[in-house]
């Protein structure tokens, strides 16, 4: 289970890393010092546990999941106890008062695991075991059934987003974010704040620049080392 830990205190950090560290199972994919940093990791990764701490600043830890659509289960790390219900009426998996021990973590932890579990085995009764591999989109009140296999790459621009596929260009009205929600992350990469590409069409790499067949697409900065990761790249 893909793991991230959001405190504000650099020595609680290290301590709920410490005891992930002694479960095999538990990875730790990110550590953020407030709620911002987190909420773009987590654009990033795929999360399953989110241990949480409540009193941080710029944003604190209720706040900061109400903003999320579709959370991971969240444990929260805190050393106020007041806000143990405001947790709960968020769906929250447990509740950790500061300092606990590694017993209660683990309690938690496998809380949260069975959780997944019962939501892996729902999804997977009320759906075909294949995942889709199509998206729907629509504009100019037309609907267009997408194979992800023909869709090249999706640009921001201005208040829409460009899909560009084998076979056509469609300019739809909606958040280049919502376009991103609709692909999977593991079959497509963001490479700029204004582009996500299909990974399977990568023709070639070069600098700051991929090429999706004679497209050329930037990589910005603040994802390159992102991007060559998730290519299996370690630099």
């Amino acid at each position: 289970m893909n793991c991230l830990i959001v405190d504000d205190e650099p020595i609680a950090r290290e301590i709920i890393k410490t005891y992930c560290g002694h479960l095999p199972y538990l990875q730790v994919v990110g550590m953020c010092s407030n709620a911002l940093e987190a909420k773009a990791l987590l654009h990033q990764q795929q999360v399953d546990i989110l241990f949480l701490d409540i009193n941080m600043p710029i944003m604190d830890g209720i706040s900061f999941l109400k903003t999320i659509k579709n959370p991971p289960q969240i444990i929260f790390t805190t050393a106020y106890r007041e806000y143990a219900l405001d947790a709960f009426d968020l769906a929250a998996c447990d509740y950790l008062l500061k300092p606990f021990s590694l017993e209660r973590f683990i309690i938690a932890v496998d809380k949260a695991g069975e959780k997944l579990k019962s939501f892996s085995a729902m999804t997977t009764e009320n759906s075909d075991t294949r995942p889709e591999d199509f998206v729907f989109i629509k504009t100019e009140g037309k609907i267009y059934k997408i194979q992800h296999q023909d869709l090249l790459y999706a640009e921001a621009n201005g208040n829409y987003c460009k899909i560009v596929t084998t076979q056509t260009t469609l300019l739809i009205s909606t958040t280049f974010t919502s376009v991103e929600e609709l692909l999977p992350k593991s079959a497509f990469l963001r490479t700029h704040r204004s582009f996500i590409i299909n990974k399977s069409k990568i023709d070639h790499i070069e600098g700051n620049r991929v090429y999706v067949g004679n497209i050329e697409i930037p990589i910005g900065g603040n994802y390159r080392e992102t991007f060559l990761k998730q290519l299996g790249f370690t630099s």
